[in-house]
């Protein structure tokens, strides 16, 4: 998923918020870019930092609902990109990090140490 935040406070926030309720493995915040677009009839340029959050697709209903809720934006930009392939042992921790079920997790990498 892809999404953007009026600051790197709130894309902080927004991040923790996923990896906190396995609604995403990792979420990459990428601060300082600058976004243009059309808004209230003019073009707007504006500061936002920049997430980028791996999940799986059984999540995204959730997601998508947890970021409306939160995100300070009226709209905020929520799009999702398909993976069609990748690492495996990488694939399988994500699966694996946005599982519900707090006991699978048990023998997991921590928060914030990448799998080996």
């Amino acid at each position: 998923m892809i999404s953007t935040a009026g600051s790197e406070r709130e894309a902080n926030r927004l991040a923790r918020t996923l990896i906190q309720e396995r609604l995403a493995a990792c979420v990459n915040v990428v601060p300082g870019v600058t976004s243009y677009f059309y808004w209230g009839g003019k073009i707007c340029r504006e500061k936002e930092a920049l997430l980028v959050v791996k999940t799986v697709r059984a999540r995204l209903k959730e997601i998508i609902h947890k970021v409306k809720e939160i995100h300070s934006y009226e709209v905020p930009e929520i799009f999702f990109l398909r993976v069609e392939t990748g690492e495996k042992k990488y694939l399988q921790w994500v699966k694996k990090m946005t599982q519900e079920d707090m006991q699978l997790l048990k023998n997991s990498p921590k928060i914030g140490k990448r799998p080996r």
